[in-house]
């Protein structure tokens, strides 16, 4: 009879980032540019997208993902506002409402709890409480999850928080392709999304092919990618736990196994297709994540699993890489163990694999 589920948490390990392998025909592309151009295209093709938050015209965002938008399309379509998060969330939601497609930036998906009620109750819950005659299309967009010594309240993974709630689409992107294709497409979805992006790697170029950078390329809400095909194992992970995973793939064929990896892309919703078929063909299981254990993305991924019958495949309990359940440490080596590091990816596959390879 099969164990319970299991979970692993984080120990020291290097940090690692760019992995992705350089194509030579292909561009590089910042994960910044990557936003900028995907903001720039969406705003020339429809006159009612506009972006509004702290900081994002005449200083051209916190983190430079709108620069020299405000310069170009103006005060009216890039829009200033106070330190308010409440405020200015409940006015791009009832901009939404009224038929434009406002992009709301948070500089934190840390401060987005100032104005969570608009996010839940007024732009996930509308659609369903107008019977479906009122439109929300707005972009809830900014970094989230744990950057590098900003400590407790500037730490947290939204993902399984939002991914909750019925109503809002919830995209989480990891690298350049990513997103520009997921953004684009949220701006072009009808309905709310929260766009979680991670500011780490805003400044990591990663290889593109040509058709990313066309105006009318999309990545399709929803759907996962096979970023890494394998045989052995399936991890599956969102934002850098796919960094993680790539490292610790990496680690793990020069022993001989073979894991595939998994880029959810989306949260919610789940692409569980694309996971069953990899569980199918590799018969083990290991979801990585930066959030905190309980009720995580990983949890909901390992019910659904054994809901299935893709857990008949399974060859050993589903194990998870998590951040470790407390506040996010401020001390740079206490935060270093508090996040999933490619050696505990190594270490749980090695545990679920029981010394078959």
């Amino acid at each position: 009879m099969m164990q319970p589920v299991k979970m692993i948490f984080s120990s020291i390990a290097r940090r690692g980032f760019a992995t992705t392998s350089r194509a030579a025909a292909a561009q590089q592309m910042t994960v910044r540019d990557a936003l900028n151009s995907a903001l720039d295209d969406e705003m020339a093709r429809d006159e009612r997208v506009f972006i509004m938050g702290e900081e994002v015209a005449q200083y051209d965002g916190a983190y430079k993902i709108s620069r020299g938008l405000w310069k170009k399309y103006g005060d009216k379509r890039v829009i200033d506002t106070p330190i308010t998060e409440m405020g200015f969330a409940g006015i791009a939601v009832g901009a939404a409402m009224a038929g434009l497609r406002p992009v709301c930036e948070f500089m934190t998906f840390n401060f987005s709890m100032q104005a969570i009620d608009h996010v839940i109750n007024s732009a996930a819950k509308t659609f369903y409480m107008s019977a479906g005659m009122v439109n929300v299309p707005i972009v809830f967009r900014g970094p989230n999850g744990a950057a590098v010594g900003v400590a407790a309240q500037h730490s947290q993974c939204f993902a399984a928080w939002y991914a909750h709630c019925p109503g809002l689409k919830v995209l989480s992107p990891y690298d350049s392709e990513d997103a520009r294709g997921l953004l684009k497409a949220a701006i072009r979805d009808p309905d709310p999304v929260v766009f979680l992006e991670n500011e780490v790697v805003y400044g990591t170029s990663y290889a593109v092919d040509p058709k990313v950078l066309d105006k009318d390329f999309v990545v399709p809400i929803g759907k996962a990618k096979i970023q890494r095909p394998g045989k052995h194992v399936t991890l599956v992970a969102h934002s850098r736990a796919v960094e993680t995973c790539l490292l610790g793939a990496a680690e793990l064929a020069k022993k001989g196994i073979d894991a595939e990896v998994i880029n959810l892309r989306s949260i919610r919703p789940l692409d569980m297709e694309t996971i069953f078929n990899s569980v199918k063909k590799t018969h083990h299981l290991v979801t990585v994540e930066q959030g905190w254990p309980q009720s995580g993305v990983g949890a909901e991924i390992c019910a659904r699993v054994m809901e299935d019958e893709t857990f008949f495949h399974l060859d050993a309990p589903v194990w998870r890489v998590c951040g470790v359940d407390v506040p996010m440490p401020y001390a740079k080596t206490l935060e270093t163990h508090a996040l999933p590091q490619p050696k505990d990816v190594v270490e749980a596959v090695h545990k679920v694999l029981g010394g078959k390879k």
